[in-house]
C-alpha cells in the first residue's frame, strides 16, 4: 500500500503544474475515480477540511488520504511523494534559472501554461459544484463565500469556517423537515 500511495501521489506531483486548486481534478481522478481509495463525499469532506487547515491544498489532502489508507506511515508517504517532483523542479530551475529567464522562447512557454491552469481550476470547480448538487442553499452559501472572499478581502479560514456554520444551521433545518 505504501508504493501504491507513494507512486500515485509522485504521479499527481510530477503531473500537476500550478499547485494547490489545479491538483484538485488530478487527485480527485486518481483517488476517487480510479483507485477508488475514498468515495466522491470523502473527497469533497477532505477539500473542505484541507482548505481550512494550514499549508497546501495538495499536500494536506495527500496526508488525509495517505492516513486513511496507511496510517502515519501513509500519510508520510504521500506527503513525501506530493513534494518531491516539485522539490527536483525548483533544484533543476534554480541551477538554470537565471540562464534561462530572459529567453523568449521560456517566456512564451509560460504564457501559455498559465491559462491553461485558470482552466484546471475552473474544471475542478465545475467538476466538485456538479457534486455537491446545484440546490439552492448551496449555492447561497457558495456565492456569499466568493462574494465575501472577493468585496470584503475575507480570509479563506474565515470563509470555510463561516461556511461550515452557515452550513450547519442551513441544512440541520432540513434534516429537522424530512
Amino acid at each position: 500500500m505504501l508504493y501504491q500511495l507513494f507512486s500515485t501521489f509522485f504521479k499527481i506531483g510530477c503531473f500537476t503544474i500550478g499547485g494547490g486548486y489545479a491538483m484538485v481534478p488530478v487527485i480527485q481522478r486518481e483517488i476517487v475515480e480510479n483507485k477508488k481509495w475514498i468515495t466522491q463525499d470523502e473527497f469533497l469532506d477532505a477539500i473542505a477540511l484541507t482548505n481550512s487547515l494550514p499549508g497546501p491544498l495538495a499536500t494536506n489532502a495527500a496526508t488525509y488520504v495517505g492516513y486513511k489508507m496507511a496510517g502515519i506511515p501513509g500519510a508520510l508517504a504521500a506527503v513525501f511523494a506530493t513534494a518531491l517532483p516539485s522539490f527536483l523542479i525548483i533544484l533543476v530551475i534554480a541551477v538554470f534559472f537565471t540562464s534561462i529567464k530572459d529567453n523568449i522562447m521560456v517566456q512564451h512557454i509560460f504564457s501559455g501554461v498559465r491559462p491553461a491552469v485558470v482552466s484546471l481550476i475552473v474544471y475542478a470547480v465545475i467538476k466538485l459544484a456538479k457534486a455537491i448538487g446545484f440546490k439552492a442553499k448551496n449555492i447561497i452559501i457558495s456565492v456569499g463565500t466568493l462574494l465575501g472572499m472577493i468585496f470584503l478581502n475575507i480570509h479563506p479560514f474565515i470563509a470555510v469556517t463561516a461556511s461550515g456554520i452557515i452550513g450547519f444551521f442551513f441544512f440541520r433545518e432540513e434534516e429537522k423537515e424530512q
